[in-house]
């Protein structure tokens, strides 16, 4: 499986400065992160949006080894929050975050984290929208559910994403789908350790299956972050059985893949959210795109042999 070894070269610097320095890098990296800035995103956000799509939205970045780049993040997201209040799209666009650009990883990190994302969680509900809180590794997990529960005292609409991969991630959306949490649901794309996670393929959907009935049956607002065409039609289905309206869950989907299926879905009346991510610390984003899907390597690949 290529998965593991792509993902092993996403934490290699030798890696990060050969494939940053290939000449075609570039072009390819924009199919995933169509820009570095919020003024180069806006214009994908005016688009998306006029095509009747909602957005979260990614400001991509995890080596984070200092408390001033963590409090850089920070007001990367506070910025973005100015933005979407200016274009006035609060309702349709929300952010979502990883911890380790708040300093999660540091010294006192929990606290670091939860410090600064606070701000942010505050800005986008002044603007009527919300945080998604992402996973990363399962070391991480812990720490990222107990700042979910404090921002959530005061921010109740706050998200988290869960892991189908990982073995405890069924009890994990067992007590969140009880206590009304808006949850995410993706397969996972880190590399995992076969005692915490499921390495196969088959396990991992059936486990993604397992785990999103539990989410439809349960009080909270499901997320279904999955392209894969026979899990969007059984998540469909669950919906159905769970009595669930369309406005009661929704589908979520990379900015530059299946982009005919996001305009399908939203034009048959579904809740679809486009994950677009931007920023100059594109690296790790970027190769765990290629991790999850062998087109997404093959485009890549072709692409230098033709065009390198």
């Amino acid at each position: 499986m290529l998965g593991p070894v792509i993902l092993a070269a996403s934490r290699s610097d030798r890696m990060r400065r050969l494939i940053s320095a290939a000449p075609v890098t570039k072009q390819v990296v924009d199919r995933f992160i169509p820009g570095e800035t919020v003024d180069d995103i806006v214009p994908i956000i005016e688009e998306l949006t006029g095509h009747g799509l909602e957005l979260t939205m990614d400001v991509v970045g995890e080596d984070i080894t200092t408390p001033e780049q963590a409090a850089a993040a920070r007001d990367a997201y506070l910025a973005l929050v100015d933005r979407l209040k200016e274009l006035q799209l609060g309702e349709r666009v929300e952010m979502s975050v990883k911890l380790s650009m708040f300093g999660q990883a540091l010294e006192g990190g929990h606290e670091l984290a939860l410090a600064n994302v606070r701000p942010v969680v505050e800005a986008a509900a002044a603007i009527g929208t919300t945080v998604t809180l992402d996973a990363e590794d399962h070391t991480t997990l812990d720490s990222m559910f107990a700042i979910h529960e404090a921002l959530r005292e005061d921010h109740p609409q706050t998200g988290c994403v869960i892991q189908a991969y990982l073995f405890r991630t069924e009890a994990d959306a067992r007590r969140l789908a009880a206590n009304g949490s808006r949850v995410r649901l993706v397969k996972g794309a880190y590399k995992e350790p076969a005692e915490v996670a499921h390495q196969q393929k088959h396990e991992i959907d059936k486990a993604y299956v397992r785990i999103l009935k539990v989410l439809m049956e349960g009080e909270g607002y499901p997320m279904i972050g999955s392209h894969d065409p026979r899990l969007v039609s059984i998540a469909q289905e669950l919906a159905r059985k769970a009595g669930r309206k369309p406005d009661e869950y929704e589908f979520q989907m990379l900015y530059g893949i299946r982009g005919e299926e996001h305009l399908r879905l939203a034009a048959e009346g579904h809740r679809m959210r486009v994950y677009t991510a931007y920023g100059t610390d594109w690296y790790g984003y970027f190769m765990r795109r290629l991790a999850e899907k062998p087109a997404n390597l093959r485009f890549f690949v072709r692409s230098m042999l033709t065009k390198g």
